[in-house]
């Protein structure tokens, strides 16, 4: 199987619609790069020219996915930190990413996510009624204290 090979303008070129078509990580511009075998140097290269260009940006990355995650999936902010770390995101940038998140919809969202949740579990014993939206919420990234608190004011 042939595979095509690009050069260090060509790989560019892509890489620059790759990141202006959505916001990127610095893990994920590099992987892609030694999907097209670009070698070492090049891709050193070419991730300056992003940098510099302003297609790759890691705080605007890391604002935009904690925005996106928190508003379209309802993810809790232990889930965010822990993805954002999990593409080497500086610990600066995952700060700033949260300030993002509004405090008053974020707690919204968890009420209204933990009543959600709780009208669709089909449970009568209490203990495991409990159990099912504590799992949920934390798999959710939900915070400890918020997820009992709200288990202890909705389950009786």
């Amino acid at each position: 199987m042939h595979q095509k090979t690009y050069t260090v303008s060509e790989a560019t070129k892509k890489i620059e619609y790759y990141c202006a078509y959505q916001e990127r990580c610095h893990k994920d511009v590099i992987s892609k790069l030694k999907e097209m075998r670009m070698i070492p140097e090049a891709i050193d290269q070419i991730v300056a020219h992003l940098i510099i260009h302003n297609y790759l940006n890691e705080e605007r990355f890391a604002q935009s996915y904690a925005r996106g995650k928190f508003n379209i999936k309802k993810w809790g902010k232990n889930r965010i930190v822990s993805e954002l770390k999990q593409r080497g995101i500086s610990n600066y940038n995952i700060k700033t990413a949260l300030k993002e998140i509004d405090e008053q919809a974020y707690l919204e969202t968890f009420d209204k996510l933990s009543k959600k949740r709780l009208a669709a579990i089909n449970e009568t014993n209490i203990q495991k009624k409990r159990k099912k939206l504590a799992d949920y919420l934390f798999y959710r990234g939900w915070e400890r204290h918020l997820v009992y608190e709200k288990i202890t004011e909705l389950v009786q």
